[in-house]
């Protein structure tokens, strides 16, 4: 995690250029998630939490979204997602194509496949289709601009539903974009102000949240 430290001090100068975030391929890779160009694989550890803190089930799963998650053992379900670390069971969550894409793009797979605890708020597809492909084209393609984005949608502790609730407020990796508010809660909670589409959906080193927006750093001071 140290590059995505690094690449912290870039997050002000990103979010000027980006008020938006989402998961997809089959592959090892994905999922979504600094201070450095283009290696940013190496993100700051997080801290070790005790056994089962923030952790949840499939039956903690919830959200108007979560139906449209494959069923069974399909790549993509919750039993698929589940014992996968979080980039690579993002990688076939159909929700999440382009925050995939993004991930990839900024050399992200394995850093956050290597974490032991944390949380991540992943924008969903449509979330991405709002800045149009020229600009998700263009961000792709420049890891520097990036990078503290999707940093910026990970903390580096495990949370569900009812500690984000209690939280209220939670520190991302992007130490400089300022902290990341919670309101609501169940069906109508909000992080930033963007709609948890899907919550609580467990990986084997993550808790997921899907959510409706991209969330832009140094917007919620």
């Amino acid at each position: 995690m140290s590059n995505l430290r690094r690449v912290a001090g870039l997050g002000v100068a990103a979010a000027a250029a980006l008020s938006v975030a989402a998961c997809g391929s089959s592959d090892d890779s994905g999922a979504a998630p600094s201070s450095a160009p283009s290696s940013a694989s190496s993100m700051p550890s997080s801290s070790s939490m005790a056994a089962g803190a923030g952790m949840t089930t499939n039956a903690d799963v919830f959200g108007p979204a979560c139906s449209k998650l494959p069923q069974g053992s399909e790549p993509g379900s919750l039993d698929s997602m589940g014992p996968q670390p979080v980039a690579s069971a993002a990688s076939t969550n159909p929700l999440l194509t382009k925050l995939v894409a993004a991930v990839k793009a900024t050399n992200l797979v394995d850093t956050l496949n290597s974490q032991q605890a944390i949380t991540v708020f992943a924008p969903a597809d449509a979330a991405f289709d709002e800045l149009g492909d020229a600009k998700f084209k263009e961000l792709a393609a420049n890891p520097n601009e990036l990078s503290p984005i999707l940093q910026y949608h990970v903390v580096p502790k495990r949370y569900d539903a009812k500690g984000l609730e209690a939280a209220k407020s939670v520190e991302s990796l992007n130490s400089g974009g300022g902290p990341v508010k919670i309101e609501g809660s169940g069906d109508s909670m909000t992080v930033n102000g963007a709609p948890v589409l899907c919550g609580n959906i467990p990986t084997k080193n993550a808790t997921v949240f899907v959510i409706g927006k991209v969330l832009t750093p140094g917007t919620n001071r």
